[in-house]
């Protein structure tokens, strides 16, 4: 089975989710629907904006009478209109946001004219058009404004409710099973023994999962016995997405992958040239994908934010799945060995400029990476990072 680079991996992540059938829609209310994906094609009602407007406050002119006295005819506000007509020698006082009258076709700002009584003053000499929105500049009645696949942000239910759509046609959310594997893991409210941990990386990924799009579903903890690995994993391949935590290595108690391979699946890899996270494993059983996390919390939250996010994105209805990684400034000098694609835990600057890499015991540390708020990712073909030097960062979600 082939070992991928991180691009790689996440490619063939992409490609297969993308080859899957896309989920059912439904209508929610657009007091709902911000963080959904769009099911459906959003086309304007009319045309924006519906007539002519004003962007400044001033008068409205025709632009062939300026510079010079005018005389001032009317007013009209944002929300009414003139019913009178602008004549040769005429201007109408207008303010922000209001139609323009019949026979105008620029407007003069307020700051550069003079009043005296019904007569205006100006020195300005407008283009046609000047400061002038026309009717359609932002949209024509029937035009596609929005297309299916698109996760809905503030600006979107913005353009939603601008339309008149009280509600939407969005995809239904992914399930996604999440399965915790091995003897040494008790419940988060169980009183652990030394030679026990908590189960920490569920209620992480199903953090992790709600943030992407999902509906988590935490399983019951498998012990290290196939058979009950296999009955839990049955029940998690019921789900849109099983999520496997442990049990992913090559240690003597590490069941997963056997117990997967005994339902039929399909590995499409079972490692990665990352660290932490080096022994994921992806693929498919019974036609559902499926991602076995190695159990240490960095490994579980690494592996999952640039790979299995993008697949309950994509399960979510999402066109495609972005994955930012904006690049910042060391603030220290920074070594790691070559080879492998390194995710750290680091805390970027208010403004996004700086970037500090967080020092840590290692893939266990939940600690240090709650010290921070991004993972530096270091190139496995770079050995060295001088302070100032650009290095991407991937923000936590």
């Amino acid at each position: 089975m082939p070992t991928y680079s991180f691009p790689d991996a996440r490619r063939v992540v992409i490609e297969t989710i993308t080859g899957l059938r896309k989920p059912a829609t439904e209508y929610v209310h657009l007091e709902d629907a911000a963080g959904r994906v769009l099911g459906e094609a959003v086309h304007a009602d009319r045309d924006y904006p519906p007539v002519a407007r004003s962007i400044r406050d001033g008068f409205a002119v025709r632009a062939a009478d300026v510079p010079g006295w005018l005389r001032v005819i009317g007013e009209v506000r944002a929300g009414d209109r003139f019913e009178g007509e602008v004549g040769p020698g005429e201007c109408v006082e207008i303010m922000t946001g209001a139609p323009m009258p019949v026979g105008a076709d620029a407007v003069v700002m307020v700051e550069y004219t003079r009043r005296e009584g019904d007569r205006m003053v100006t020195e300005r000499g407008p283009a046609p058009g000047e400061f002038v929105n026309p009717q359609g500049s932002e949209a024509r009645e029937g035009q596609t404004m929005l297309e299916p696949g698109k996760r809905l942000r503030f600006p979107d239910i913005a353009m939603l409710a601008t339309y008149g759509m009280t509600h939407v046609r969005v995809y239904k959310r992914p399930e996604v099973a999440i399965l915790s594997t091995g003897d040494e893991v008790v419940p988060v409210e169980a009183g652990a023994q030394d030679n026990q941990v908590r189960n920490s990386n569920a209620w992480a990924l199903a953090a992790q999962v709600r943030s992407a799009g999902g509906i988590p579903k935490m399983l019951p903890i498998a012990p290290d016995r196939p058979e009950a690995t296999l009955r839990l994993m049955k029940q998690g391949l019921e789900s849109d997405l099983l999520l496997l935590s442990g049990g992913v290595s090559a240690g003597k108690y590490d069941y997963v992958e056997p117990v997967l391979a005994e339902l039929g699946a399909t590995f499409l890899f079972d490692r990665a040239l990352i660290q932490p996270g080096q022994p994921v494993v992806f693929g498919l059983a019974d036609g559902k994908p499926f991602f076995g996390l190695p159990g240490n919390p960095a490994s579980t939250m690494v592996c999952f934010h640039i790979f299995a996010r993008a697949a309950v994105e994509l399960l979510a209805g999402q066109v495609t799945a972005e994955l930012p990684m904006p690049r910042a400034k060391l603030t220290a000098p920074f070594t790691h060995k070559t080879g492998l694609t390194r995710f750290l835990p680091a805390r970027l600057s208010a403004d996004g400029s700086e970037v500090s890499h967080i020092p840590w015991q290692g893939s266990s540390d939940v600690p240090a990476i709650a010290k921070g708020n991004a993972f530096l990712v270091a190139d496995p073909d770079t050995p060295r990072y001088e302070a100032g030097d650009l290095i991407p960062v991937i923000l936590y979600t």
